[in-house]
C-alpha cells in the first residue's frame, strides 16, 4: 500500500489560462449554460476546451466550431482547470477521469441535489469573476482505488470518489463475503451487500444506508453493511491508510460497483481490494463555502433558532 500520497497538492488554485468544460448529455439546458460559459471565458482570456462526448451530444444544439475538443485524457493534459455542468454523477466520472492528471475541478450544479456542485445556474456568469480572480477555495478530496481478482489474477480495476458497492446484485438473494482489514478478519456476514465509502460518498448511498456523515477533512474510510442479517453489524470507520479486502463467499449474482457508474460482475471466490489511491481531487469552492450549510440545505435541517 502507498502511503505517501504524492499526487495530493495544495497549489490547486493557480488562476487558469485554459479551461476544459464537461457537461451531462442530452440536455437543452446545459447546451445553454455551456455555450453562455465558453463565450464569457473567452471574453476574459480564456482559452476554452470542451470534451468530446459533450461535444458529440450537444452539436445539434450548441455552435462548437470556435472551441477545441478532445478526450479527457488530452484535457488532462492541456487544461488548467475543469467546470462540470451537471449534477454529482457528471462530477463523479469527470473526477475519476481526470484524477491522475490533477486537474481542479468546479461543479455547476444543474442536477436535483448537487452535494459537489456548489454553483447555481442562475450565479454561474457571476461566479466566474471570483473564480477567475483567485478567490475559490480549493479543498482535496480522497479517492479510492479497488482491485477485483479471481483465482489470483487480475479481472478489473477502477477508482471511485464516492464509494465501491459491493452487492446481491439483480437475483435478490442475500450474498455471504468475508471482510477483512489489513490482513485481520473482521467478520463473515450474510446481507445485501457492503458499501466502501469515502467522506465524499459518505452523504451518497452510505447516507441511505445509515451511513455516518464525514465531513471531508476527516481522513476515513466507511465501511456500511447493506441490510445485513445480523443487527448487531453497524457501520465501522477505519483509516484511509488501511486496505480492505471483501471476499465472496456465497453470491450467485453479485456485483462490484464503482460510483454507481461501472459495474463487475463477481463469482464465488472473488476478492475485492480496497486501499486510497495515490491521486486526489481538488474541488474548488467559491467564497463562503460552508460544509455545514450545505448540509442544512441538502438534508433539509432546522434552521437556527430565532433569538428573542
Amino acid at each position: 500500500m502507498n502511503n505517501a500520497f504524492p499526487h495530493e497538492s495544495t497549489d490547486c488554485a493557480n488562476l487558469p489560462k485554459t479551461i476544459a468544460l464537461i457537461g451531462k448529455y442530452h440536455s437543452q439546458e446545459i447546451a445553454e449554460s455551456l455555450r453562455m460559459l465558453a463565450r464569457y471565458l473567452h471574453e476574459r482570456g480564456i482559452t476554452v476546451l470542451i470534451e468530446e462526448e459533450t461535444a458529440r451530444n450537444l452539436v445539434s444544439q450548441l455552435d462548437l466550431r470556435s472551441w477545441a475538443s478532445g478526450s479527457f485524457s488530452w484535457l488532462g493534459a492541456h487544461a488548467d482547470m475543469a467546470i462540470v455542468l451537471g449534477g454529482d454523477g457528471t462530477m463523479l466520472n469527470a473526477a475519476r477521469q481526470l484524477a491522475r492528471y490533477r486537474v481542479p475541478l468546479v461543479g455547476v450544479n444543474q442536477g436535483r441535489l448537487g452535494f459537489m456542485t456548489d454553483i447555481s445556474r442562475s450565479d454561474m456568469l457571476a461566479s466566474m469573476d471570483s473564480l477567475l480572480d483567485g478567490q475559490f477555495v480549493p479543498e482535496t478530496r480522497m479517492l479510492l482505488e479497488a482491485e477485483v481478482t479471481r483465482d489470483e489474477r487480475l479481472v478489473a480495476a477502477h477508482l471511485a470518489l464516492n464509494d465501491v458497492v459491493v452487492d446481491k446484485g439483480a437475483i435478490g438473494r442475500m450474498i455471504e463475503f468475508e471482510l477483512f482489514v489489513d490482513g485481520e478478519f473482521i467478520y463473515h456476514l450474510r446481507s445485501d451487500g457492503l458499501i466502501v465509502a469515502t467522506s465524499t460518498g459518505s452523504t451518497a448511498y452510505a447516507l441511505s444506508a445509515n451511513g455516518p456523515i464525514l465531513h471531508p477533512q476527516v481522513s476515513a474510510i466507511a465501511l456500511v453493511p447493506l441490510c445485513p442479517h445480523s443487527l448487531t453489524n453497524r457501520p465501522i470507520l477505519v483509516g484511509d491508510r488501511n486496505e480492505i479486502e471483501i471476499r465472496i463467499v456465497h453470491g450467485i449474482d453479485s456485483r462490484a460497483h464503482f460510483d454507481g457508474q461501472v459495474t463487475v460482475d463477481l463469482k464465488n471466490g472473488d476478492c475485492v481490494r480496497l486501499r486510497r489511491s495515490e491521486y486526489s481531487i481538488c474541488l474548488l469552492h467559491p467564497p463562503g463555502h460552508s460544509y455545514f450549510a450545505m448540509l442544512r440545505q441538502k438534508l433539509h435541517w432546522s434552521e437556527r433558532p430565532k433569538e428573542h
